[in-house]
């Protein structure tokens, strides 16, 4: 049996990814999630996870916000911790510049998990057909959707998600990565 293990930097990112994995990955594979309290936890602690980790089959997959950061820093930084600890296979996913990203990106699935209704006709908006470019996209979401809180909106936002028509190159290139992890073709 598969073993796909993804190491999230927040619990608002296991929220969303427990709405979209299902619909991507038959029972065949079994998925697990370990949330960490923030990026420097992440940091510090991958290492020792991955190295302990007991099945030796299983594939990892490392996510984290960009923020404010470089993104290719970010990411060969991680690359190198997964490295150091044994596991040079593990793919490495950045939000650029955070999870919200992924929202701005499907109005359609943010109108409907928490409304407004209307908020689907923004999406040909030039800052919505972009919204890797946003840097501040957590505060823009709860801007266009009052209603937004983190946790709980990434729990209702992340099954109504279209897993092919997202504005967000970098939730496409997570789906890609996640696709190619449990050996499914494009």
């Amino acid at each position: 049996m598969t073993e796909l293990v993804f190491f999230l930097e927040e619990p608002s990112a296991k929220a969303m990814l427990e709405g979209v994995v299902p619909r991507l990955l038959d029972d065949s594979i079994t998925v697990r999630y370990v949330v960490f309290e923030g990026k420097q936890d992440l940091e510090k602690r991958l290492p020792r996870r991955l190295r302990g980790w007991q099945n030796p089959h299983a594939r990892f997959l490392v996510m984290r916000d960009q923020d404010s950061g470089d993104c290719y820093e970010i990411k060969c930084n991680l690359a190198g911790i997964c490295e150091r600890a044994g596991r040079p296979d593990a793919l490495i996913r950045i939000a650029c510049h955070e999870l919200e990203s992924f929202y701005l990106g499907d109005l359609n699935a943010v109108a409907a998990a928490i409304g407004p209704q209307k908020l689907a006709k923004q999406q040909n908006n030039a800052k919505y057909r972009d919204p890797d470019r946003l840097n501040n996209a957590a505060q823009e979401l709860k801007r266009i959707a009052r209603t937004y809180q983190k946790l709980s909106g990434s729990r209702a936002i992340g099954p109504a998600l279209s897993l092919d028509e997202n504005q967000s190159q970098s939730f496409n290139q997570l789906i890609g990565g996640i696709k190619r992890l449990a050996g499914i073709r494009p």
